[in-house]
């Protein structure tokens, strides 16, 4: 129902019609005064981007840094206990590159063969 209201095309003659009626209705001070405010607001908008975003974004990334920092120096202290639960590495067959699934790191994750 909504798409016949949006896409109807006597709605959208009349939306032309509004446009072309204020453009050439709106004296030259009335445009001139809708063009002040429209760059006051954009200045003010480059600012906050400016002043606020970026240093937000830079004080963000500092702390997700800091907190990676520390989690990386805790797992060199605690490293990770494997538990050869028995549905871990099953296999009804060897995949044909290995025995080792295709995303293994041996890094991070635990052989099949342990």
């Amino acid at each position: 129902m909504a798409s016949r209201v949006l896409f109807n095309s006597s709605v959208l003659q009349a939306t032309k019609r509004a446009g072309v009626r204020f453009s050439s209705t709106a004296s030259a001070a009335e445009q001139e005064a809708i063009r002040a405010h429209a760059a006051k607001a954009a200045d003010t908008w480059k600012k906050i981007s400016i002043f606020v975003c970026i240093p937000a974004l830079a004080a963000a990334s500092f702390n997700a840094y800091n907190l990676y920092e520390k989690h990386h120096e805790h797992l060199h202290e605690h490293p990770p206990q494997f538990v050869n639960y028995e549905y871990i590495n099953w296999r009804a067959k060897q995949f044909f590159w290995g025995n080792e699934a295709l995303f293994y790191n041996p890094k991070v994750n635990f052989s099949a063969e342990q």
